[in-house]
């Protein structure tokens, strides 16, 4: 009896205890079992309203248009614990473009440069989702992408569908220019995608297989086998490359009885071929193709092209015309039809890409970032600025500026319009006391005083270092990651913002803007020869350069796999060549 009484207290202090502390049950049933001196407590635990913890606010919605360069890399990159991340692409896979033109010859195997995208997803522990869809429309007003698949999937079965975001992340990349030239999308070959390197590589050998047939006289031999490559840019050089070292060594052994019939040429509208690098490469380049036997047609523009001609003319448009058998398109990228029609929505439309601020903001659209080929930063020019830049940097409100009061505020100058930094560098200046040096005299105290138009002839100069990004895989990777870790730190710098003052307003902006870093360029020539710019103007040419190229390429690639499957490919090429059960 009297444990059973003890029970009973211990079980009405709790019960009393509950009430008082304001507890949230609101049924209570109490059993005894006198026999055996328990106490059965059930209670109904409906939460009081006011005690319920508060939901987690739902997360944004991040779409990301395209599985190329930019796009992947800000995937890989952007913390998806943060945002509803939600990919739309045409391509179910990320593919290693700068490898293209050793896929057309078989050096390296279409599947050794693809990664499939669910892949790369899964391994971020499968929270974004992925659709393989095209986007053929945006409506930023609405803030929803308009997609179609190829399988019909709503009641129409037209395939389409709607997806509404909160950021929009455009990364659709780019198309190949054609410049609207006749003929040019019927009879020429691009190189953008695997399935256009694959279609060039069969396209190679069915030329090889037709020169032998025994019913084509020499003069059709010779026009079967005379491939052509319109654009002297990397790809197209490196193609050339890649196709000499192809038919050189590994064809000639199949097809011995037509291989001395075989003709490479390459057209480029500029003056030279490679003008992108330094001259030192482009000279090497145009001497080592002459020495392997590569036609270069410098000076010329292609008008047209027909099923076995093309037609081209010079500077003074004297037009000429030559036979080929295939023909290879590499001369510049273009807009795809969306990128162009929502130009046209955003009051772009005399644009050739989507221009965006320093942040790699759409400018006049609300959450739209866009990011690789399919845009361009327009980076804004001092002189643009230069009333604001004196107020922001006459601290004392006198009208004019000392040495000092630039020097204070050169730093925030100089992140905000990098062309500064770049001028002062360019000039062998190693600060602004020479800038000013330059257009006032000599100036060695801080005391010595600017007017605005002093200001102005001392910066007059500085914007010609602002210049347009490349349309490479290098800058695209670059904005994927810089985005992505903008997104990443979006609510930390909402409340301390990281990034420079502003000129024009209060406060500073929330993120430093996007500056892309040169890490180098290689341009393979063949021959086991390749041409490496690097940072510091080291310029290296030669075997060496090669083995450069394919390690910095191997250890880019998106995973252990693929490196392998790279690797494995190079070596089997040094070891067997191409054979055909490459080809």
């Amino acid at each position: 009896m009297i444990l059973v009484r003890w029970r009973m207290r211990s079980a009405t202090f709790f019960l009393d205890g509950a009430f008082r502390r304001g507890s949230a049950f609101s049924k209570l049933v109490l059993i005894f079992a006198a026999s055996g001196g328990a106490l059965v407590a059930y209670a109904d635990a409906r939460t009081d309203p006011a005690t319920e913890p508060s939901q987690a606010a739902p997360k944004k919605k991040v779409v990301v248009l395209g599985t190329g360069w930019a796009g992947t890399t800000f995937v890989r990159n952007v913390d998806s614990s943060l945002y509803d991340v939600q990919v739309i692409s045409p391509r179910n896979y990320f593919a290693f473009t700068p490898l293209l033109p050793s896929v057309t010859c078989g050096t390296v195997e279409p599947r050794s440069i693809v990664e499939p995208i669910r892949k790369i997803i899964r391994k971020k522990g499968g929270e974004i989702k992925f659709w393989e869809a095209e986007c053929f429309n945006i409506d930023p007003d609405n803030k929803k992408v308009h997609c179609r698949t190829n399988t019909g999937t709503n009641l129409e079965r037209n395939g389409e569908f709607l997806v509404d975001y909160d950021y929009l992340v455009i990364a659709v990349g780019a198309r190949v220019n054609t410049f609207n030239t006749p003929g040019v999308v019927q009879h020429c070959h691009f190189l953008k995608e695997v399935e256009d390197a694959q279609k060039i590589r069969k396209s190679v050998i069915d030329s090889f297989e037709r020169a032998i047939l025994p019913d084509l006289d020499e003069e059709e031999r010779k026009r079967t086998l005379h491939f052509v490559i319109v654009g002297g840019g990397p790809t197209g050089v490196e193609f050339a490359a890649e196709l000499h070292d192809f038919i050189s060594e590994d064809l000639a052994k199949l097809y011995p009885t037509v291989c001395n019939l075989v003709k490479i040429s390459v057209i480029e509208h500029g003056g030279h071929i490679l003008t992108m690098f330094d001259k030192r490469i482009s000279k090497f380049a145009e001497e080592k193709f002459r020495r392997d036997g590569i036609e270069l047609r410098t000076g010329y523009r292609v008008v047209k092209v027909s099923d076995n001609t093309i037609t081209m003319e010079d500077k003074l448009h004297v037009e000429s015309s030559v036979s080929y058998g295939m023909a290879v398109w590499s001369a510049g990228v273009g807009a795809r039809p969306i990128i162009l029609d929502f130009m046209k929505q955003i009051a772009q439309g005399n644009r050739r890409a989507l221009a965006t601020d320093e942040w790699l903001r759409v400018r006049e659209c609300d959450g739209v970032y866009a990011i690789g080929d399919c845009a361009t930063m327009s980076q804004r020019k001092v002189m643009e600025d230069i009333l604001e830049i004196f107020k922001f940097a006459d601290k004392d409100n006198s009208g004019t500026l000392t040495v000092k009061e630039i020097n204070d505020a050169l730093e925030d100058i100089c992140i905000r319009y990098p062309q500064v930094e770049l001028y002062l560098k360019s000039n062998q200046m190693s600060n602004i006391v020479d800038l000013i040096k330059a257009s006032k005299g000599d100036v060695r105290k801080e005391s010595v005083e600017l007017d605005i138009e002093e200001f102005k002839n001392a910066l007059a100069d500085v914007d010609s270092e602002v210049k347009n990004l490349p349309a490479t895989a290098q800058v695209a990777a670059q904005q994927g990651n810089y985005l992505a870790s903008c997104f990443n730190r979006m609510k930390h710098c909402d409340k301390k913002p990281e990034g420079p003052l502003r000129i024009r307003e209060l406060g500073r902006h929330r993120f430093r803007p996007f500056r892309y870093k040169h890490l180098g360029q290689f341009a393979p020539l063949g021959g086991e020869q390749t041409a490496a710019q690097l940072p510091g103007d080291w310029i290296s040419i030669g075997h060496s350069s090669q083995w450069l190229w394919y390690s910095v390429y191997a250890s880019k690639q998106v995973s252990w796999r693929t490196r392998a499957l790279v690797i494995s490919d190079w070596t089997r090429r040094f070891i067997h060549g191409r054979d055909s059960s490459c080809i």
